[in-house]
């Protein structure tokens, strides 16, 4: 039981995001991220229809090939869902852990990367043109490699409250915006603005700040309405841009915080051994940072303590 344990966590190990030195764990991210990259660049190509037509066989193993693999994966990352918890596993303990998993965003975007493919050869009635473009979720199982995603969710989530008074003020405006421009346009407009929801589309495009123009107000008011509400969707766009960026900086800054007390750490007894470094490099990775950076921090550390 302890050599099953021990197969499942190393196999954990080397389907989540690498860790420094990890050389299996750091092909594998790469192998299945090029699979990703060369997907796209595929199901993109094959909407095509001269090159559909030219390369139908290839597009066709590329597919196959490429589905074989992601399923091998799902069924890797369900199998190995329980090394997650610490500590003794237990059979039920172990289900949980697999349909939390399952359930999870990255679980959901594993399943629904093979899906379109099982769906196509058990129901080939289906609309193969919604198949390519769910295929197209496949980018986002680049998410198990980058941080990028969970480092958006995060700062939304830190400045959630400052982002439900923003959505707060657009969703006023959006409602304001609309049911005045229909009271202002409905009667002469020929085309658009017969209803609020109609105007609701306008709304939103102007808001924000996008401007199609295939709607525009006719009457005098209806043109002071659409000068006013492109003005205010600027400032609440704006705003809302502001607070990620805040968030961002925000959330950058602590973990520049979080390192350099890692280095202080480290430097207690004067110097860097390779385990420290090594400690070090992954919390570099972890956080996003690029070499310059951390060098920096290093340096600066280094620094402040040749001075005491």
């Amino acid at each position: 039981m302890s050599k099953y344990r021990e197969v499942q966590d190393r196999l954990n190990q080397i389907l989540e995001r690498a860790d420094v030195g990890d050389r299996a764990s750091r092909s594998i991210d790469l192998f299945l991220t090029v699979l990703v990259i060369v997907n796209i660049i595929a199901i993109t190509l094959d909407s095509v229809p001269q090159i559909h037509t030219e390369y139908k066989a290839l597009f066709e193993w590329i597919e196959i090939i490429s589905v074989g693999i992601f399923t091998l994966e799902y069924l890797c990352r369900i199998w190995v869902a329980p090394s997650a918890v610490s500590g003794p596993r237990s059979f039920v303990g172990g289900c949980k852990e697999r349909a939390k998993y399952m359930l999870s965003f990255s679980g959901l975007v594993d399943l629904l990367s093979i899906l379109p493919f099982y769906l196509r050869a058990f129901f080939p009635y289906l609309d193969l043109r919604i198949l390519r473009a769910l295929r197209l979720l496949r980018i986002l199982k680049l998410s198990h490699y980058n941080s990028a995603m969970e480092d958006l969710f995060e700062a939304i989530i830190e400045e959630r409250r400052s982002f439900y008074a923003a959505s707060y003020l657009f969703a006023i405006l959006f409602i304001l915006s609309s049911t005045l421009m229909y009271f202002a346009e409905y009667r002469t407009h020929p085309t658009g603005f017969q209803s609020i929801p109609d105007s609701m589309y306008w709304a939103l495009i102007t808001l924000t700040t996008v401007g199609y123009g295939d709607i525009t107000p006719i009457t005098v008011a209806g043109k002071l309405i659409a000068a006013g509400s492109a003005i205010l969707g600027v400032i609440v766009v704006a705003l809302i841009t502001g607070l990620v960026a805040s968030s961002f900086n925000a959330q950058m800054a602590r973990r520049n915080i979080l390192f350099e007390d890692q280095v202080r750490k480290a430097l207690l007894d004067g110097r860097l051994d390779n385990l420290e470094k090594a400690d070090l490099e992954r919390l570099r990775k972890q956080f996003g940072m690029t070499k310059r950076q951390a060098n920096s921090l290093i340096h600066q550390v280094q620094s402040a303590r040749a001075k005491i």
